[in-house]
């Protein structure tokens, strides 16, 4: 059986491909844009693409995500929260704590050894320390988004950036610019104030892990903004802990999403 995971999001749209004998056959990251559906109809198509497949040798599509509703080829939706808990309990099965921050949203997951969700939380209301946060504060400082974690590490001095509403920190930042501060430490003060922000959505469910204990390998990181190496080694020196990031961290919630549909599919055959 062949199975596919679409996860529509706010930004950007992934696909994933899963066979339960071979894993993942394929996998498309895409930029939503102004038309959801349009991108995710492309994902689909190049994760198919990438896994010489053609959509009739699909068993069973999943959609997942914000814009989940609108992807037609799928025969159910799943919300964003069940699918990251399985495919991280899929990729990392001791792990029982994650952190996602995506593009809009941050959040937290306490899972069972099965995948199952125990507790959550989500900062939702504000985009402060997401990857949308990281985008204003990149063009501000003119830096490219994907330099950011890496000229951070480079910092010298340690600033701080107080505000928690992305327009301020933005004001913040801008002053700092002024005042003759180094981009580096500047982009070091953000990425600590993201680190701030996480722990203390880890610490409203109960998902801090015991310091100098064995749980290094149980505290997951997913969403585009752990491909920022700065923003990973913040929480990491907050936890005392190294987290857990699979090589493409985008495509978890598309991956649970198909490994949903793997189950799915199964109990629906005769």
């Amino acid at each position: 059986m062949i199975t596919a995971g679409i996860d529509i999001g706010s930004i950007s749209v992934e696909s994933v491909i899963f066979q339960e004998e071979k894993g993942i056959l394929g996998y498309s990251i895409v930029l939503t844009g102004g038309n959801s559906r349009e991108a995710s109809e492309i994902s689909l198509e190049n994760a198919l693409r990438y896994s010489n497949l053609a959509e009739q040798d699909i068993d069973y599509i999943i959609s997942t995500g914000c814009g989940r509703e609108i992807v037609s080829q799928s025969k159910e939706r799943v919300t964003e929260i069940t699918c990251l808990a399985r495919g991280v309990s899929f990729l990392f099965p001791d792990c029982r704590t994650i952190i996602d921050i995506g593009g809009q949203d941050t959040k937290v997951l306490q899972i069972d050894g099965a995948g199952r969700v125990l507790v959550f939380d989500m900062n939702d209301k504000c985009a402060a320390g997401t990857g949308r946060f990281l985008e204003v504060m990149a063009r501000a400082l003119n830096v490219e988004l994907d330099k950011m974690g890496e000229r951070s590490l480079q910092f010298q001095n340690e600033l701080q950036i107080s505000s928690i509403c992305t327009v301020f920190a933005e004001s913040e930042v801008i002053s700092l610019v002024s005042e003759g501060k180094k981009v580096e430490d500047i982009l070091n003060a953000l990425h600590q104030s993201i680190a701030d922000r996480t722990i203390s959505l880890l610490e409203r469910v109960g998902g801090l892990p015991v310091h100098g204990g064995a749980d290094g390998a149980r505290v997951a990181m997913t969403g585009g903004v752990a491909k920022n190496v700065g923003v990973v080694k913040a929480i990491e020196a907050r936890l005392g802990l190294p987290l857990k990031i699979y090589q493409e961290p985008q495509i978890v919630s598309a991956l649970g999403a198909a490994l949903i549909s793997a189950e799915k599919g199964k109990s629906r055959r005769p």
